[in-house]
């Protein structure tokens, strides 16, 4: 149920992504994705593999970044996959070294799992309008007045923010955790995805407040250009990540996390999809199934270098020039307070444990 009107709250006021952010993120995302002279792909790919190799580093990359990086995680015995996973399968890993392909809080949460380990990014720089749209300061006041409610944060959150969570959770296991919280009688402060704990909510019933953030990415999806697409090609199935806007999620045939629509893309019976996420996940969805047709739903609503495609712009700044220079110079480490690693561990161990309990599957869950 929503927040009773006597109860109705006033959030913060949250930093607003402008578009100088996104243009100067597209700058960047332009420099390591510029066309590459004869040879030097292949180059930087050789480079890159001895050099993961000499200094027992693994690569583990997110399912948005670009195919290079993808390709390249497969082939040097590392991995693809949500930010999560990301993290745990570096803790399983014996590198001494995780190079982390993504967006900053998933260098963070790399971290937070394998603090023995170096962990190191492409451009630390990269970061996530989700992360942005919900500072510590602001979240663990905003906390602080409302102690009557449980705290459950996405994994789209920078380290202090899950310091001060009761719950870290993916959008893989969101449900059950909320469900769970539901029958304990407790109101959840959930951040900071608007979108994605409002489908939680519609799903559970639970009392909530929902922190206004968004995906700069899943905002701009639009249920009229998807229905036009739909007019097109009839047959398609819509595949809808629940980050984007309740009109979008209303006309999913399967509402899912990255994992849950690559798993959906596997069925036999459809060959034909419109996808309502990050395109960058296209790379599996194809690698799966060649001969079916994946097709990017429509959006559009930011105007400037953002109005000719739907990808990440911070996703984007990864590339192999990028990340052979950082193999090369050890920069872009990531580093966290002791005392904030220690206390962002509890609440993803709270659902690390909640999912073994339950039985439930978080390899490969999530988003973000």
């Amino acid at each position: 149920m929503s927040v009773p009107a006597e109860k109705q709250i006033a959030f913060p006021v949250l930093p607003q992504i402008d578009q100088q952010q996104l243009d100067e993120a597209w700058s960047k995302a332009a420099r390591q994705g510029a066309d590459y002279a004869p040879g030097e792909r292949e180059a930087l790919r050789t480079r890159i593999k001895q050099l993961l190799q000499e200094q027992d580093a693994v690569l583990v990359a997110h399912y948005y970044t670009s195919d290079d990086l993808q390709q390249l995680a497969e082939e040097t015995g590392g991995y693809v996959a949500d930010s999560l996973e990301m993290a745990r399968f570096g803790n399983e890993h014996p590198a001494s070294t995780l190079v982390v392909a993504g967006v900053f809080f998933m260098g963070e949460t790399a971290k937070i799992l394998n603090p023995e380990k170096r962990v190191l990014m492409p451009d630390s720089g990269a970061t996530c309008s989700l992360d942005l749209e919900c500072p510590a300061e602001l979240f663990s006041a905003f906390c602080d007045a409302h102690p009557e409610y449980t705290s459950v944060v996405y994994a789209n959150t920078s380290a202090a923010v899950k310091a001060r969570a009761d719950w870290v959770v993916t959008s893989g296991i969101a449900l059950p955790i909320i469900q769970h919280l539901a029958e304990r009688k407790e109101k959840v402060l959930w951040a900071p995805d608007r979108h994605l704990g409002s489908y939680v909510q519609q799903q559970t019933g639970v009392e909530m407040l929902i922190w206004p953030g968004s995906c700069v990415v899943h905002e701009r999806f639009k249920a009229e250009g998807i229905r036009k697409l739909q007019q097109r090609y009839p047959q398609a199935q819509v595949l809808v990540h629940p980050e984007s806007p309740a009109e979008v999620v209303a006309l999913a045939d399967v509402v899912g996390s990255t994992t849950g629509l690559i798993k959906a893309s596997l069925n036999p019976a459809v060959q034909q999809f419109i996808v309502a996420t990050e395109p960058g996940i296209f790379y599996k969805m194809k690698q799966a199934s060649p001969t079916k047709l994946f097709l990017e739903a429509p959006g559009g609503g930011l105007g400037g270098s953002c109005e000719s495609c739907l990808r990440c712009p911070w996703m984007a700044m990864n590339g192999l020039r990028n990340l052979a220079e950082v193999l090369e110079s050890g920069a872009n480490e990531i580093t966290i307070a002791e005392d904030i690693r220690r206390k962002a561990l509890i609440p993803i161990k709270r659902m690390l444990e909640f999912a073994r309990r339950h039985q439930l599957a978080i390899r490969g869950q999530g988003n973000a």
